[in-house]
Formats: C-alpha cells, structure tokens, sequence
C-alpha cells in the first residue's frame, strides 16, 4: 500500500473532524474545525477537495450534499506527522510533549489516558531489561568458564618445552662424540708416524748389521784364494 501524502496544517484540522465525528459533510467540518476560528465555506470546500485530490479522503453523495469520510487511520496519517513534528525538537519526546501540555489545559479524560499510556511504557521497558539481564548473566557465565577450560592448554604449553628439552641436547653429544672421534684419530696418526720413524731409524742399523759379516765372509775368501795362489 502506497504512503499517504503529506497533509497541510488546515486538512490535518479537517481529517482531525472527520476521525472523532466520522464521515461529514463541508458544512460539518467548517463548523468544527479544532482551532476556531472563522473560515468563509468556500475555504473549508477547497480544504476537503485537496484532500480527495492527495486521496486522504473518499466523498460519496447523500441526497444534495457531498459527504467526506478519510481514508486513511488516524494512527497511520499522525505518525507521519509526529515525525515532522519531533524533528523540531531534535528527535526528543519528552521536550515534544512537554510542549504540547503546555499549549492548553487537558480534560481529566485526557489525563487519565496520558497517564495509562505513560503506565504502559514503563511496563514494556520493564519487559525489555528483565528480558536483556538473563542474556548479560549468561554471557558472564561464558565469559568465567572460558578461561578455566583454556588453562590446560596453557598448562600443556609451559610442559611442551620441557619434553623438547632433550631433543635439543641430542646434537650436542653427537658434536662431542664426533669432535673425541676426531681427537683420536689425530692422536692414532701422530703414533703411528712416531712409529714409522723409529722404525726407520732402526731399519738401517739391522741391514748394517747383516751386510758387515757378509764383508768379513768376503775379506775371508779372498785372504784364502791368496795363500793357495
């Protein structure tokens, strides 16, 4: 459905009249418009006319006259309009209505219904804070278990080093074993080659002392060949 357009100050008087007495005639509304004051028929006429022509009226006929019913809800025409309204007080209600008390007296039958409204708001926003407290206690709840189910696992964090611990001293003694394998090996050399020249240096002391009876065996033989010649 369509919004309805906006209505005048003067066709919001009229619409007012046809809401609280139902459906009039022009001669109905000019005489009770809320304001009072005095209107020549022809303006109240052009009044009803716009408001048919912003389809916020219906005018069917009834003998001569014309009769006029709105048709749109009171309730849908002065929320618009209390909107307009509010923004004048910079979107406040309670400076808005402030303000319309004080533009004049209200009945008792007034007061009594301001006051039931006024009743009726304070139980509904009782409602919505008893209905936000239980979802706020939950979410404290939440919020005291989280810490305690992630404590293992800080737990099980501080104890992982302390697995891993050996796993790091491992290369350690196999630098340590390799560099003793090395060590042995250089001093297993510097042995051997200790070795190697000592015998060396023995070596030709045993050939000098197999080549000299070999000489005398030789100085022998040829002394012999000598007295037999």
């Amino acid at each position: 459905m369509a919004r309805p357009s906006h209505p005048s100050n003067l066709e919001l008087q009229a619409l007012s009249v046809l809401w609280h007495e139902g459906p009039s005639t022009v001669q109905d509304v000019h005489s009770s418009l809320p304001d009072g004051k005095e209107r020549a028929y022809t303006t109240v006429l052009s009044v009803m006319q716009s408001l048919e022509r912003k389809k916020l009226v219906k005018r069917s006929a009834s003998g001569r006259a014309h009769v006029y019913e709105a048709a749109w809800s009171q309730d849908i025409i002065v929320r618009s309009a209390t909107h307009d309204f509010l923004n004048a007080f910079g979107g406040r209600p309670g400076e808005a209505i402030l303000a319309i008390l004080s533009a004049g007296t209200l009945t008792p039958d007034e007061k009594t219904n301001i006051e039931r409204e006024l009743q009726r708001h304070k139980a509904m926003a009782a409602k919505k804070v008893a209905k936000k407290a239980p979802a706020k206690k939950a979410a404290k709840k939440v919020a005291k278990k989280a810490p305690a189910k992630k404590a293992p696992a800080k737990k099980a964090a501080k104890k992982a080093p302390a697995k891993k611990a050996p796993a790091k001293k491992a290369p350690a003694k196999k630098v340590a074993k390799k560099a003793a394998k090395k060590v042995a090996k250089k001093v297993a050399a510097k042995s051997a080659k200790k070795t190697a020249k000592k015998a060396a240096k023995k070596a030709p002391a045993k050939k000098v002392a197999k080549k000299a009876p070999a000489k005398k065996a030789a100085k022998k033989a040829a002394k012999k060949a000598a007295k037999k010649a």
